[in-house]
């Protein structure tokens, strides 16, 4: 199947180094690759039951979605229990360290995944009971 995407020319360039570094043999099996690791990591996510300790970690542009990312968060309260707060230029991390029920967290995750000003979502979930 012949598909397009529309990425960003530096994030193309970084992903091409990649995957040459790799000595992997053209970019369909470096795309086909990261897509199943995707998909993986997800099924991970869905599968986990009961209750969690996680840590949420996410980087944005703070001018762009910082009031919306705070809303978020306060919706959320049941399952934050900290967070850490850095700034990388214009780009901010932001941590999130929860316990709770493996559904809402599942939620935050999403819900932080939905925004522009958001450019990725990683979660490190470790089963509570």
């Amino acid at each position: 199947m012949r598909t397009s995407f529309n990425i960003p020319d530096e994030v193309v360039a970084e992903f091409d180094r990649v995957w040459q570094d790799e000595g992997l043999a053209n970019r369909s099996r470096a795309v086909r690759e990261a897509m199943q690791e995707y998909v993986e990591a997800h099924d991970r996510l869905e599968a986990m039951t009961g209750e969690v300790v996680a840590l949420v970690g996410f980087d944005y542009r703070h001018h762009e979605v910082i009031e919306e990312l705070h809303g978020v968060q306060h919706e959320y309260q049941d399952v934050i229990l900290n967070t850490s707060h850095t700034h990388q230029g214009e780009w901010c991390l932001e941590s999130l360290f929860c316990r709770g029920d493996v559904a809402r967290v599942r939620e935050l995750t999403y819900r932080l995944r939905d925004f522009d000003g958001v450019r990725r979502v990683k979660h490190m979930l470790i089963r509570a009971d």
